[in-house]
């Protein structure tokens, strides 16, 4: 155990609260590539958890933070800035639709925001509940745990938000037949993320939308974790072509400084006025500074195509290694956002994979989930069938020995 690893380890053990489970220290990363203590070098397939998304020390990202760093961090939104405007001009002329932006520090706070649009809406007209997904995942503050549709988050922290109510995901008549009086929205992911890397049925959104508008209800979408370039396209609704009335965005917005927001359409800008939402940190100048790089590079170093490309390819080759092992049940997701589903927990796989020198996550406890920079190489696709095909052999070696 290298020296730094010892002091790491003895501090956390110490002065950090145990909520999470470490693995691996890295102390060093570029593009897709990241480095331990003892100069391991490992290919990262899980980027920050999709936050990423030009790789680790993205040179435009650097160039920008500096910059800003040398000029001016905060103000407060008592004040003016002039990067925070032009990042929500950006971002909401690429919607193509009209629509007004709030910037806060992250997911959770995001949806936090999409929660209070849409009650404060309904409110106007006494509704107030909030229809979501099982198996979704929409933040770990009070409301956006009782927004998710995953109970074993919940735990604990009870009594829980009212005004929320779960349906399966992908299952419109599920959905009418919760329609009640007093629901004010539908709030979902297009491709949802911790439940299992488990896409929307396009056909089952163009009905949510269509029963949004005849209900007059909010279509609110969580791209927290599929948005941002993910799938392909800048935003999530734009790979399946129908348009929530308000999403929000985070982790990959700014490529790893913390960034969240959400984006309201024209029609509902006027629901959160002065006074009745705000965030201490939103849009500060260098967290937007580093968004709008994150948005030159999509315009101009070929980013989302390469998101397909190489999402194309790690398709194509996952779905033929997978093929000799009864323990895959397949293998499914959207552009870069990919998910090889076990019958079994996976985190014995992801174990694995991290002693190939292979970086991933897991998701809904038994999909391996695959989120890699956007910006990952044809070379570094091939890395990683290589290191999965070693890894599934060994996996199912283990799985025999028992």
């Amino acid at each position: 155990m290298s020296t730094v690893l010892s002091e790491t380890l003895d501090r956390y053990q110490k002065y950090v609260l145990p909520t999470y489970a470490p693995k691996q220290l890295f102390v060093r990363g570029k593009g897709a590539h990241l480095w331990d203590d003892e100069n391991v070098e490992y290919l990262d397939f899980a980027a920050g958890i999709a936050v990423c998304n030009l790789g680790h020390c993205n040179e435009r990202v650097t160039k920008a933070i500096v910059e800003q760093a040398q000029t001016l961090v905060h103000t407060s939104n008592l004040y003016y800035n002039s990067v925070m405007p032009r990042l929500a001009e950006k971002l909401v002329r690429e919607t193509g639709f009209a629509g007004r932006v709030f910037f806060c520090n992250s997911g959770a706070e995001a949806n936090e925001g999409l929660i209070k649009l849409a009650r404060k809406y309904g409110n106007a007209s006494h509704r107030n509940t909030i229809i979501t997904m099982e198996d979704s995942f929409h933040g770990r503050t009070l409301a956006t745990l009782a927004a998710t549709g995953r109970a074993k988050y919940r735990k604990g922290f009870e009594p829980e938000v009212p005004g929320f109510k779960q349906v399966p995901f992908n299952d419109f008549a599920a959905l009418e037949k919760a329609l009640t009086p007093d629901v004010c929205a539908v709030m979902l992911e297009m491709v949802q993320g911790e439940g299992g890397v488990l896409p929307a049925d396009p056909e089952y959104l163009k009905k949510v939308r269509a029963l949004c508008d005849e209900k007059d209800i909010l279509m609110l979408c969580d791209e927290v974790q599929c948005g941002m370039g993910r799938l392909g396209t800048r935003f999530a609704f734009q790979s399946f072509g129908v348009v929530p009335d308000a999403f929000s965005m985070a982790k990959a917005i700014a490529n790893g400084v913390p960034m969240g927001g959400f984006i309201v359409r024209e029609k509902f800008a006027n629901v959160l006025t002065v006074g009745t939402h705000a965030s201490t940190f939103g849009g500060t100048p260098l967290a937007s500074a580093a968004a709008l790089a994150v948005q030159t590079a999509f315009d101009e170093d070929g980013v989302l195509e390469n998101c397909r490309e190489q999402g194309a390819f790690l398709m194509e080759k996952l779905t033929e290694i997978v093929k000799p092992y009864s323990f895959v049940k397949g293998v499914r997701g959207k552009g870069l956002m990919i998910g090889v589903v076990l019958d079994r927990p996976a985190g014995a796989l992801q174990s694995i994979l991290l002693k190939h020198r292979l970086v991933t996550l897991t998701a809904g406890e038994t999909v391996l989930r695959l989120v890699p920079p956007l910006v990952i190489t044809r070379a570094d696709a091939e890395q990683a069938i290589r290191s999965i095909a070693a890894g599934l052999q060994e996996f199912a070696a283990s799985i025999e020995e028992k």
